[in-house]
């Protein structure tokens, strides 16, 4: 049996917590996630994400620990 070639276009979603995934173009977002500018093949939607999610960290913790940093 082969594999058939994916042919889905996808597009790069983000959450309220600046987390990333891939969803098929020609669906509506899940609820809490809106489009993060990048549509095509799922290679170089990963690759995008890849390159701009630095940080996995969720938002609400990232700011947690910026305030815990700071001099009082």
């Amino acid at each position: 049996m082969s594999e058939q070639e994916d042919t889905t276009v996808y597009k790069v979603v983000m959450n309220h917590e600046e987390q990333y995934s891939i969803w098929p173009v020609d669906r509506e977002n899940a609820p809490g996630w809106k489009d993060a500018g990048k549509q095509g093949p799922k290679a170089e939607c990963l690759e995008y994400i890849k390159q701009v999610w630095t940080d996995m960290r969720p938002l609400s913790l990232r700011k947690k620990m910026e305030a815990q940093s700071r001099p009082n």
